[in-house]
Parts: structure tokens; C-alpha cells; sequence
């Protein structure tokens, strides 16, 4: 006899599975399809991140080395300042070097840094002038990556700076 709900429509026939199989055999059947899937999408994952992952370590050690780079610039900045400053009062062009030397933190300053002082102990009125000059050597080879693509970026940074004080 047929069963019928609401509204006079009949309910629909239940549906009939392949014979012999049973709630078991299909659950095994989508867990193994399911598997064989992942493991393909697995190999593929792990061939996109070894593509990826030596451009992406350039660029964050790139921005590393920049912003190193960029610290020994401030530090020669403030250095040539405070040297600059010591000039006014009528210190040596010995002294303001000193000065500029101790002032600066930078790990290899005694062969990639040169100090010049112009005007040291001159007539008041006039200006001590303090040039710092400095070859930062980058950590990372992205100098020899920008030249590869055409970029011109040897192994070291040049950077100079140049404080002007009038003497007092």
C-alpha cells in the first residue's frame, strides 16, 4: 500500500543500494578515494613550496640586509654629528676622528670606515666640516641577484655622510 503525506502527494520510494553492499563496504569505499585525492594534492603542495621557497628567502633576507644597510647609515649619520659638535670647541682634527670612532657601533669600522675633517681648530665664525665614509658589505648575495635580472649592486654599499658646524 502506498503511503501519502501532506497536500495528496505520495512519499518518495526509499532508496535501494547495490545488493551486497552494505554501510561498512561504502564507508571504506569513500575513505579510500578520499586518501588517493590528498596524497596527489600532497606532492603537488610540497613541489609548489620548493619552487617558492628560495625567492621567498631572498626577499626576507633582502629586507634584512637593507635594513642593516640602513642602520649603519643613521649610525655614520650621528657619528659625523657628534664629531661635527666636538669640533666647534676647538678640538684636533685627532680628537674629532677619535670621537667619530667611538661614537659609531659598526663591527668593521676600522677598514671600512675613513673620517675627514676640514677646518679643525679654525677662526671662529667659520665651519668644521665632518665627512664620513663608509663600505657596508651585504650579508645576503642579492648584488649578484640584481645583476643576474640586470640591476647594478656590487657586494658592498657605499655611504657617506657630511656634518657642517660653525665654530664658536
Amino acid at each position: 500500500m502506498e503511503s501519502w503525506g501532506p497536500k495528496g502527494l505520495p512519499f518518495p520510494a526509499p532508496k535501494r543500494s547495490k545488493p551486497g553492499w552494505n554501510e561498512e563496504t561504502l564507508a571504506m569505499k569513500r575513505s579510500t578515494s578520499k586518501r588517493s585525492g590528498r596524497r596527489g594534492e600532497r606532492g603537488q603542495a610540497l613541489a609548489e613550496f620548493a619552487l617558492i621557497l628560495p625567492l621567498f628567502l631572498v626577499i626576507v633576507f633582502g629586507i634584512v640586509d637593507f635594513g642593516m644597510a640602513f642602520h649603519s647609515y643613521i649610525t655614520i649619520t650621528n657619528a659625523a654629528r657628534e664629531g661635527a659638535r666636538l669640533g666647534v670647541v676647538q678640538a684636533s682634527s685627532q680628537q674629532i676622528s677619535d670621537k667619530v670612532y667611538a661614537t659609531s657601533d659598526l663591527s668593521d669600522e676600522s677598514t671600512n670606515m675613513t673620517v675627514t675633517v676640514t677646518n679643525a681648530q679654525g677662526a671662529p665664525g667659520g665651519s668644521v666640516v665632518v665627512k664620513v665614509d663608509y663600505e657596508y658589505d651585504l650579508i645576503t648575495p642579492v648584488g649578484g641577484l640584481l645583476g643576474f635580472f640586470g640591476g647594478s649592486l656590487g657586494p658592498s654599499i657605499a655611504m657617506s655622510s657630511t656634518a657642517d658646524m660653525r665654530l664658536e
